[in-house]
């Protein structure tokens, strides 16, 4: 063969290779403008529109990644903006302004993703894909890394994703899946992160997962799990645990050594704490807080060479700890609080002069008596506990030969409950009826007390153990305030003058003083501050009770009500922003800690009582701070007071009490956004703006649209303790929450989540650090 028939070998070579990828290129850049139109033209897709250039040169973006391997898209990265709102309504289907159009298909979307067949990582995040994942998600079969999470994805996980065998990272975070975890997950044995976090997943935690040897990270939390959680020490490579807010109620099981991150937090978990987790050496972080542990921690976890964080509050911890604890050189954090601690507090926890936060409230040490149980409290609370394990094996005796009895009079029962069923309900109904006559106010039907009741949620964060709302007199409240003398006047609050009191028993309070005109009523005033005594949350200032006054001497055209809070010493929030005291100034995590502390008060205030409390003066003068820097909020359910100030008399309330909140619903709850948005805001900035008025600040969000403006306006501390991401996340949902239009500011549930997210994020980036 010749060297030009060598030459035109090559040279049809070369053109049919160069026609074959330009073919490829061609129909891959199809593929994606479906999908864009499939996803109803997502911003972070415009760059494809009437795009005819080389698909595998787009230049990347935070919000859109495209990576070809030989001309062929292997990787695929979508990040929207349509953030998942929680909702325990979610059944499925579209939800507008959250979601897809109902026009939208995922069977079509999912045929059409699939035909790119070379994909090796697919993120898919926050795009308001809704429906049940189809098995064809199969057909990716060269996938390594899928990530789905922040859209509306429900039902089960499709069995057929166990054919994805090259798969090593999963993550379904924030999504609507249901049933049960699967328990074909250790067919993908090569999955290191497994990440399901936030969705609706019940039963056991599958022991499937124990026998994937390959796992670095397991994230379940905020699902509901139950059960027991089987041993894990086979995991010889994991080194996060997140197990967060299930209903896991076994003892602790083995963990493997290799552990770096274990938070177990808000579970069932009892019994005590093995000593196994004092010799887990590589550990940093661990959080076992708000479960039902018992015994005395061991000691070895405190000195443990990497801990640096080390929360066990909110159990039933007690004994002693040992004089001789030694502490790692790492320990930073350490939380014993609200637990049955007696004695002292070891050298290494109690010194000042280690730069350690420890918190050790709500015990019965020895030390720091303010703030402490009487030892006799954990005493008996410990010796129960031992007398309830004692008793266990009567009880269940008794309960055995209980039910013979019962079994063997049932039919007697049955034959005496005919016979008397009339004359019972007859005097049952006589029994109601005078209870109600007995119990409820003039003017009041049982419909309005029946209606102002907790739900679920309020359980969930300890309204039982909450103090007993009291009448004082006015003279108990001029002895507290030397006759409210000048030097007890705290300031004016939103509503009336504020004064700091002592009680006799030695307990400062707060004391807030109203002014009402007499003649509104009397009975329904007191009503609703019964409603008010009930609103009962860790992160609201307590109301310990008040005081109605109506003989005024000087103006007999006026009522006085004092309400009596708990006193809070470490000042407001404010003031511990950068510019008002910068010695005082806090740190980014710290800030987010006070943020969602706030959010979930204001969303238990929104949810979790019936009628719900808006419009409650949120603003960063009305977040208090106890010793431990816990954020409450105060001024909050004013609305339940003015609305009684403002309205005129009315004798039926029932007709017109529930209405008022009903009506100004919309409107109140979007200011409380509107407001908290302030808030954030101040928080990245710091209150120096303040005075500067709101058209001031809302202009200067446009300076956080880049890395430049951000430094300009951002408060240094703030950038010198934040992350980027967990940065950026507060700054979109805060532009969100001051919108000019109302319409379009999110929930309180939305701004919760993204708050939780922004430390989640800001947590990893700091253990990474």
């Amino acid at each position: 063969m010749g060297w030009s028939s060598w030459l035109l070998f090559f040279y049809l070579s070369w053109s049919f290779f160069i026609s074959s990828t330009h073919e490829s290129q061609t129909y891959q850049l199809q593929l994606l403008q479906q999908l864009r139109k499939h996803l109803e033209h997502p911003p972070q897709l415009d760059i494809l529109e009437g795009y005819n250039g080389d698909l595998c040169n787009l230049s990347s973006s935070p919000n859109l990644g495209i990576v070809c391997l030989e001309n062929t898209v292997t990787e695929l990265k979508i990040m929207g903006d349509k953030l998942v709102k929680v909702s325990n309504d979610f059944n499925g289907f579209a939800i507008p302004n959250q979601t897809l159009s109902e026009n939208f298909s995922i069977d079509s979307f999912v045929t059409t993703l699939t035909r790119l067949t070379s994909l090796k990582v697919l993120r898919l995040v926050s795009l308001g894909i809704w429906g049940p994942l189809p098995d064809k998600i199969h057909r990716l079969y060269s996938l390594e890394v899928l990530d789905l999470s922040s859209n509306f994805f429900s039902g089960s996980v499709p069995p057929l994703l166990s054919r994805l065998v090259k798969l090593n990272s999963l993550t379904l975070d924030g999504n609507y899946f249901n049933g049960s975890v699967p328990d074909w997950l250790d067919s993908l044995s090569n999955l290191t992160i497994l990440s399901l976090k936030s969705n609706r997943f019940n039963g056991q935690f599958p022991s499937s997962i124990c026998r994937i040897i390959t796992l670095t990270d397991v994230a379940l939390s905020h699902n509901h799990l139950t059960g027991k959680l089987p041993d894990l020490s086979t995991l010889s490579s994991l080194h996060m645990l997140d197990l967060r807010e299930n209903k896991l109620d076994s003892d602790l099981p083995g963990m493997p050594k290799e552990l770096i991150t274990v938070l177990l937090s808000n579970n069932s978990f009892s019994g005590k704490i093995p000593g196994q987790f004092g010799q887990l050496n590589q550990l940093q972080h661990l959080d076992l807080s708000l479960n039902h542990l018992s015994g005395t921690p061991p000691s070895s976890m405190f000195s443990l060479p990497n801990i640096s964080y080390l929360n066990l509050a909110s159990n039933m911890l007690s004994g002693p700890l040992p004089n001789h604890l030694l502490c790692g050189s790492k320990l930073g954090f350490v939380d014993l609080s609200s637990n049955k601690l007696i004695g002292g507090l070891p050298s290494c926890l109690g010194s000042m002069l280690d730069k350690r936060v420890v918190k050790f409230g709500g015990n019965c040490l020895s030390v720091d008596s303010q703030n402490q149980h009487q030892e006799s409290y954990c005493n008996v609370a410990n010796e129960e506990g031992k007398q309830s394990r004692c008793r266990a094996v009567g009880i269940l005796v008794a309960a055995i030969g209980g039910a013979v009895l019962v079994i063997s009079l049932l039919a007697l029962l049955v034959v005496f409950f005919s016979r008397r069923y009339r004359s019972r309900r007859t005097f049952k109904q006589n029994i109601i009826s005078k209870v109600e006559q007995d119990n409820i106010p003039t003017g009041v039907s049982s419909e309005v007390l029946a209606n102002a009741r907790f739900i679920s949620e309020a359980a969930k964060l300890g309204t039982q153990g909450a103090p007993v709302c009291r009448v004082f007199t006015l003279e108990e409240l001029k002895e507290a305030t030397n006759n409210f003398d000048s030097s007890s006047f705290m300031g004016e609050g939103s509503i009336g003058k504020i004064y700091k009191g002592r009680l006799e028993n030695g307990t400062y309070v707060a004391i807030r003083s109203l002014s009402l005109l007499k003649k509104h009523s009397i009975q329904n005033l007191k009503v609703r501050l019964d409603l008010l005594s009930k609103l009962h949350h860790p992160h609201l200032v307590g109301l310990l009770g008040h005081c109605v006054d109506s003989g005024i001497q000087n103006d007999s055209s006026s009522t006085k009500v004092f309400l009596v809070y708990e006193y809070l010493s470490n000042g407001n929030y404010r003031t511990h922003l950068s510019e008002m005291c910068p010695e005082k100034a806090l740190g980014w995590p710290d800030r987010l800690a006070i943020l969602i502390g706030v959010a979930k008060a204001v969303h238990f205030l929104h949810t979790g009582v019936i009628p719900g409390a808006f419009n409650n003066r949120l603003k960063t003068d009305n977040i208090l701070l106890d010793e431990h820097r816990i954020a409450k909020l105060s001024d909050y359910g004013m609305s339940i007071i003015t609305d009684e100030i403002e309205k005129p008399e009315v004798h039926l309330a029932v007709t017109h009490f529930v209405p008022s909140f009903c009506c100004s619903h919309k409107i109140n709850l979007e200011d409380d956004v509107y407001n908290f948005g302030f808030i954030l805001l101040e928080s990245l900035v710091g209150p120096i703006v303040t005075g500067k008025g709101e058209a001031f600040l809302l202009n200067e969000m446009a300076s956080f649209g880049s890395q430049d403006g951000r430094r300009k306006i951002v408060d240094p501390i703030v950038l010198t303790t934040c992350s980027q991401e967990s940065l950026s996340i507060l700054v979109s949902i805060t532009s969100k929450c001051i919108s000019p239009e109302p319409s379009t500011r999110p929930s309180f549930e939305d701004v919760l989540w993204n708050l939780q997210y922004a430390a989640q994020v800001q947590a990893m980036a700091d253990a990474d650090q």
